[in-house]
């Protein structure tokens, strides 16, 4: 080979060696800047996951006390439900006008039976008020 044409080489394998260190500086620059937002992301998500616990624990705690005053309510309305037994006016001269005396149960088809003259709605109005007083299921 001739002297230009080795300088030539050297200069352009200098060339690429200075390149190649430029490239290998800028991928550790890239890299640095991964890791450091890796590490944002990180704590982000550690955030998000702290805020979704203490999210859940106050929706759990506030299931709890809805259920807790659910179960106080059914059992309320159970016990007023269960403490009423008598009719009011209209349905016990109903029940008198067919003959039915109210007692503590009453038979549902002896009801029904006796019930027969009345119009639907009568017949309806009395079940629904002798079923709130406990007297039919």
């Amino acid at each position: 080979m001739n002297e230009e044409l080795t300088q030539q080489v050297i200069a352009t394998a200098e060339r690429l060696a200075s390149a190649a260190e430029a490239l290998d500086k800028a991928v550790g620059r890239m890299d640095a800047q991964q890791q450091a937002l890796n590490a944002q992301v990180d704590r982000i998500v550690a955030a998000v996951d702290e805020n979704e616990n203490d999210s859940r624990r106050q929706l759990g705690a506030r299931v709890a006390e809805l259920e807790r005053i659910n179960a106080e309510l059914k059992a309320e309305i159970g016990r007023h439900t269960a403490t009423r037994k008598t009719l009011p006016p209209l349905v016990t001269a109903l029940l008198a006008k067919t003959g039915i005396e109210a007692q503590e149960k009453m038979d549902i088809a002896a009801l029904d039976k006796a019930l027969a003259l009345l119009t639907v709605d009568q017949r309806i109005a009395v079940k629904a008020q002798m079923a709130r007083a406990g007297l039919i299921e």
